[in-house]
């Protein structure tokens, strides 16, 4: 006699950089054991292998995980963990003022991500040449820890991101470009042009939440939650 089938419910959740609607079912007990197992390898690129593989598991509708924007991915995990675990998650943080620690719960369903209004991905480099920027995918997360430099995360950031190139006669496809070509471009750049770039990654859509806390000293204290790692809780 076989055993019975679970159903699953299903839950919707809009992907901040598209405003696309995508149906998802709760992570279950084999999708709680490959987070388990990356979290015991203490690796950020298993635990955000992990992530993507358990959001692949998850959406059921048509959806390449490695497409999404890296702060989708961040978004929709937490989402994701909210219907499958509990949406409340707890934290702890000590106070490097008084040195006591204060507790806070967070309702991950009330998460968002925080978008800067006139972000420009079009960048002039000239009357005739420019760049077009593109936000960084989750296909390129799992080379990150592969850089130490916080220059050269920059520049890994920089050659990722960077989609078209054009001049007054054609457009460039920056992934059919060699490396080698790629480099003496951005190095060819004028500071202003530079800047005009971090400019863009400073603007990008980010998770945000705040916590807010008064120590023993009477000193009012803010805690800025930007990213999946200050949020992140396995169970």
């Amino acid at each position: 006699m076989s055993l019975p089938k679970i159903d699953q419910p299903l839950f919707e959740m809009t992907i901040p950089s598209t405003q696309k609607k995508v149906k998802f079912r709760p992570f279950l007990v084999k999708e709680e054991k490959i987070l388990l197992i990356a979290q015991q390898s203490d690796s950020d690129k298993d635990i955000i292998r992990a992530i993507k593989q358990v959001l692949n598991n998850c959406i059921v509708d048509d959806v390449n995980v490695d497409d999404l924007a890296t702060f989708d991915l961040e978004y929709m995990f937490l989402k994701l963990r909210a219907k499958s675990v509990n949406n409340v998650v707890k934290l702890s943080y000590r106070d490097n003022e008084d040195d006591k620690v204060y507790d806070f719960e967070i309702d991950l369903d009330e998460i968002e991500v925080k978008k800067t209004e006139g972000v420009i991905n079009k960048i002039k480099i000239n009357d005739e040449v420019g760049i077009i920027m593109q936000y960084p995918s989750a296909s390129i997360t799992e080379e990150l820890g592969e850089y130490e430099s916080e220059v050269d995360l920059l520049m890994f950031f920089i050659k990722k991101c960077i989609a078209e190139i054009y001049d007054s006669e054609s457009v460039y496809v920056v992934k059919e470009q060699t490396e080698e070509e790629l480099d003496q471009f951005i190095d060819s750049l004028d500071v202003s042009t530079f800047e005009k770039i971090r400019e863009f990654f400073e603007a990008m859509p980010r998770l945000y939440h705040t916590l807010t806390y008064t120590n023993e000293m009477g000193n009012e204290r803010v805690i800025e939650l930007t990213n999946l790692k200050d949020f992140f809780m396995w169970r």
